[in-house]
């Protein structure tokens, strides 16, 4: 499946239909008689960048004795000293509005976003008249693109115009208009209160913040236009087409934004310039063309269950809910829509909402918050065959290791580089809260530079790209520079993290207080094993041998190990405390079963398994994608078929309480509010049920649900250079299809005889040896293994 469908327009901003090309997003709402396309660009951010020095280093030793103390209410409010500024906020760009003037009352009205084109459409008749628009946004051309069609002619007669949010200006200009505006200097996070001032702006051509230029060209079929009072007025025409280019004066994340309206103007005027040169149909097949290079690379098809289409996509899940799968299908494809969509090369990266925001005060500021979310967003990137997308996130890793270096070596007198608990494109490494007003929970975590690390080691092992590693590696060694300095020694002589939070859970002390900051978190050993493992892999791969991977193999050796708790758990910190909340929605701990790789079998695995059931199954969007990924580690396909029936039910689109996750009416993955990445950690989730490679050595559907008993998955990539294919039916594997991208090995486990079949070669039979089977392949070579 790969369509949304709906007969009704968009009401709620959670109703309209996404469209992006990366750098441009537009949520695309479907009205009759005025029609609204609510704009965003990646790099409208509030601020500009800021510098301020900080020295933490007395306040880091006075935390650290009153852990040892055990006064963690003390070693609370003293890490509150620690505090920085609170990260910058993403902004909506605003409006463009499209009025006709034949009223609101049409008949046989469809709304629909195809995702195998990324092109939303919206149909109506009046009268006898059917009206029709198409909408993409080009990643070749760098435009919106709205075609407005009517099927008698001269019957489109409409003005389309502007709105903001933002301080903005609209001017005519030669059949053209255009939206200039200036982004806050500073814009307090929705959840602070008490600010006089939570938004702060400059003046035009003078502020510090961001500039930007929204202008709008069309081209018309038969009809005349006119611009007056900052409307573009079109009579008379057959066919409309409106084109929309964006222009922002965003230098990068260390260089103050330019000033220059003009300069915006001669951007977005070459851009439109190209464009209006070219017809609807040469655009919109470009754009196809394009977008489907990374699109079609992946195909999932679920048996044959499925709820009845002509139902409006979100009545559908209402009525159907988890037992429909079709939907299932489509929300896995929709999680890869949203990628490319948000995330494409040169781009930003995906925050909290993609890049589709209409709030300047967006929920959590619509950030990078890097405990969890950024790095979910991007756990579908390299198994479904979207490595490029990735590829915004490398450069805020590498940009983050830059101003990471100078934070750690001012607040902690220390080496190497890391982040805390959000970033922002001015890649802020600070913690955040501001003078003592969050809480160390969420606003000291000091452990982010070393989870981005893993995606940029995960890119090698799906890639093979020894020149990426090559590139990466400084950033790794600044990293495991951080966290060498930063481990300190127990009174048992392991290595620590002091101070130390399980985000965003807190403990219960003896005397039933409740606890934050405590040290040795199991989070931060797991992810610090993590590092020191992928790191000494990296330096064996390109035959490095120093005194530094010296240090690491020691360091690793002595980290204080995993411990099992007295319910049977895994134990979330040093000391076996009683949980704060039993179900809280974070699983922090459970690090080291999903993303990471240090619990792969054994008591540790039941371990995560009771802590899972300790848990529960409630929780919001993101926190079920997240189990999902866990069960699946853990194999069990019928308890994520459970945590699938939280997922596919309907979010009231205005109800910011609604617990247990869910799907907003457009799919959008409900926190609530809206949080990508609950899209995309389902994604993730399903091909993690289908096939698992983690372990050196492929498994074959690992969690398969007996609601899954036949079908088939294609094009997905695995760990060591291979992409892959795979169907079953009755639950049993029938064929496996393998692309190797090097020359290299590649163990499969099974019990099962295959037959063999090489390009050229005569078939043969296979049989496992110890239950595995091990095939050497060649660079470009595809083999076919029949069970």
């Amino acid at each position: 499946m790969h369509l949304l469908s709906y007969k009704k327009p968009g009401d709620a901003w959670t109703e309209a239909l996404p469209l992006g090309n990366g750098r441009i997003g537009a949520m695309h709402f479907g009205g009759v008689e005025v029609e609204r396309f609510q704009l965003n660009e990646e790099t409208l951010w509030s601020g500009p960048p800021e510098k301020k020095e900080y020295n933490d280093q007395e306040s880091l030793r006075k935390v650290r004795a009153l852990i040892d103390q055990g006064n963690y209410e003390a070693a609370a409010d003293e890490t509150k000293n620690m505090f920085g500024p609170y990260s910058q906020a993403y902004m909506p760009l605003g409006n463009v509005y499209i009025q006709h003037d034949h009223g609101d009352i049409a008949h046989n009205y469809q709304r629909s976003l195809d995702i195998q084109t990324a092109i939303s459409t919206v149909s109506y008749s009046i009268g006898e008249t059917k009206y029709i628009r198409e909408a993409f946004i080009s990643y070749p051309h760098q435009v919106l693109v709205i075609r407005l069609s009517a099927s008698k002619e001269n019957s489109i007669n409409t003005k389309v115009y502007f709105d903001s949010l933002l301080k903005t200006q609209v001017k005519n200009d030669q059949e053209k208009i255009a939206l200039q505006g200036i982004c806050p200097e500073y814009c307090a996070p929705n959840y602070v209160q008490g600010h006089d001032k939570p938004i702060v702006y400059g003046e035009f051509e003078k502020t510090k913040a961001v500039h930007f230029e929204g202008r709008l060209g069309v081209a018309t079929k038969g009809g005349k236009i006119n611009t007056t009072n900052g409307q573009v007025i079109i009579e008379k025409a057959t066919e409309a087409t409106l084109y929309l280019a964006i222009a922002t004066s965003f230098n990068g994340f260390n260089q103050l934004p330019g000033r220059d309206f003009s300069t915006l103007s001669a951007q977005n005027e070459q851009i439109l310039a190209n464009v209006l040169k070219l017809s609807f149909d040469q655009l919109s097949k470009e754009h196809v063309k394009d977008y489907q290079a990374l699109y079609n690379r992946v195909n999932l098809t679920l048996g044959d269950k499925r709820g009845e289409e002509a139902l409006d996509t979100d009545e559908r899940i209402a009525t159907y809910g988890s037992n429909d799968l079709g939907m299932q299908t489509l929300l896995f494809n929709y999680g890869r829509y949203l990628l490319i969509s948000s995330s494409r090369a040169g781009t930003q990266p995906a925050n909290l909402q993609g890049i589709w925001n209409e709030l300047v005060r967006a929920p959590w500021s619509s950030n990078y918050t890097l405990n969890i979310n950024t790095e979910m967003n991007y756990w579908p990137a390299e198994v479904t065959n979207l490595a490029e997308c990735h590829e915004p996130l490398f450069k805020l890793i590498k940009e983050l290791s830059i101003t990471g270096r100078e934070m750690v070596q001012s607040r902690y007198g220390i080496n190497g580089w890391t982040a805390h608990h959000n970033t922002d494109i001015w890649r802020k490494a600070d913690p955040v809260g501001e003078p003592r007003h969050g809480d160390p929970i969420w606003a000291f975590w000091p452990l982010a530079g070393p989870w981005l690390c893993r995606h940029l080691w995960e890119h090698y092992q799906y890639s093979q790209d020894q020149v990426f590693l090559e590139e990466a590696l400084p950033i790794l060694t600044g990293s495991v520079q951080f966290c060498l300095e930063w481990l300190i020694e127990d009174e048992n002589g392991y290595l620590i993290t002091s101070p130390s939070t399980s985000p965003e859970h807190k403990f219960l002390t003896i005397d039933g207080k409740r606890g934050s900051v405590t040290k040795g978190a199991t989070m931060d050993l797991q992810i610090i094993w993590d590092l020191f493992s992928n790191y000494l892999e990296a330096a064996s791969v390109l035959e490095i041998e120093d005194e530094l991977i010296s240090q690491v193999r020691t360091a690793k050796e002595r980290l204080h190990p995993l411990q099992i708790g007295k319910y049977g758990q895994l134990q979330e910190w040093l000391r076996d405390y009683e949980d704060a909340e039993p179900h809280h929605r974070h699983v922090s701990h459970l690090y080291g079963a999903f993303p990471g790789t240090q619990i792969t079998s054994g008591p540790f695995l039941d371990a995560v398994r009771q802590t899972l059931n300790r848990r529960g199954d409630i929780g919001t969007g993101w926190s079920l994608g997240w189990k999902m990924c866990l069960w699946a580690r853990l194999q069990d396909g019928e308890r994520i078929q459970g945590l699938f029936k939280q997922l596919f039910r309907v979010v009231p689109v205005n109800n910011q309480d609604f617990m247990g996750g869910g799907l907003y009416p457009n799919l959008f993955g409900a926190h609530p509010p809206f949080q990508i990445d609950g899209n995309f950690s389902y994604t993730a989730a399903v091909v993690e049920m289908l096939i698992q490679s983690h372990k050196g050595y492929i498994e074959l559907l690992p969690a398969l649900p007996s609601a899954w008993f036949k079908g088939s998955i294609s094009g997905i990539r695995i760990r060591g250079g291979f992409e892959v294919s795979v169907a079953w039916d009755r639950m049993m594997i029938q064929r496996l299809e393998i692309k190797s991208l090097t020359n290299r090995s590649i163990a499969i486990k099974t019990d099962q005889t295959i037959s063999l079949h090489v390009e050229g070669k005569k078939a043969r039979k296979v049989e496992p040896v110890e239950g595995y089977i091990q095939l050497e392949m060649k660079e470009k070579e595809q083999i076919i293994c029949l069970f």
